[in-house]
């Protein structure tokens, strides 16, 4: 587990850590948790952790983009979330509306492409039309490319994907013996996008929690204590650099 304590200043910034250079990641992912416990401590309403998140949200994709990271995958409402109190769920519903309002110039201006995986035809009306407008002004964008998990699991996609596959094998157009394991990737709804290469969690939490569970298998992982709200590029250069410093092997020896 990687622990950034060393690294903080009273306002929780990293101090000390340059910008990276050298092989970066192709996909980084990054469930952003802890919005309620950052509210919580400032006897402020969840609402206003959430809120609070879309700042992080903002920095750490100017600052991929800045860097030159391909692909970015964050997971901003699980399948489980729905089980919140409703107030907390309406509010989350109606987030992507004020971000992409406020962001959607910028990220056009940048090139980044927007992307949505999970089952965005049980969110609201006013969600979907939301992710609907978002597509049509960043379709044809060739800059980065940035994927929003909105009710997102990693076991229903894979429930899915081998729906489509076994679809595939009925139909006649391919054969069992076809469905390999890199083939099967492809029936994903990132199959069109690199397996991430790190997976950041914040909050201090050590779990997946569902998210991209096919395809994180070889992830490299990087956990921080730092709240959501609070975190900004400083610490993403720090992952990026801790997984710089990593030897891959996926499962062999080098």
């Amino acid at each position: 587990m990687t622990r950034l304590t060393k690294w903080f200043r009273r306002d929780n910034q990293v101090s000390g850590v340059s910008m990276p250079t050298g092989s970066l990641p192709q996909h980084v992912a990054i469930i952003m948790d802890g919005n309620g416990r950052w509210a919580r401590r400032r006897g402020l309403p969840r609402s206003a952790g959430h809120h609070a998140g879309m700042r992080g949200m903002r920095d750490v994709i100017r600052a991929s983009d800045d860097i030159g990271i391909p692909c970015l995958t964050l997971f901003a409402f699980s399948t489980e979330n729905w089980t919140r109190p409703e107030t907390e769920v309406e509010y989350l519903m109606r987030l992507p509306e004020e971000f992409f309002r406020t962001e959607i110039d910028e990220l056009v201006e940048r090139g980044v492409r927007v992307r949505f995986i999970g089952d965005t035809s049980k969110l609201p009306a006013y969600t979907r039309d939301t992710v609907t407008r978002t597509l049509e002004r960043t379709t044809n964008n060739q800059g980065m490319i940035v994927t929003f998990a909105l009710n997102y699991g990693g076991r229903a996609d894979v429930l899915e994907a081998c729906k489509r596959a076994a679809g595939e094998v009925a139909k006649g157009t391919v054969g069992w013996d076809e469905i390999t394991e890199k083939g099967f990737g492809e029936y994903l709804s990132t199959g069109d996008l690199p397996d991430p290469d790190l997976l950041i969690r914040t909050s201090g939490e050590l779990r997946m929690s569902n998210f991209l569970i096919w395809q994180a298998a070889y992830a490299e992982l990087w956990f921080t204590d730092v709240l959501w709200p609070d975190f900004r590029r400083e610490h993403l250069y720090q992952a990026i650099h801790d997984y710089q410093r990593r030897k891959r092997r996926f499962g062999g020896v080098k």
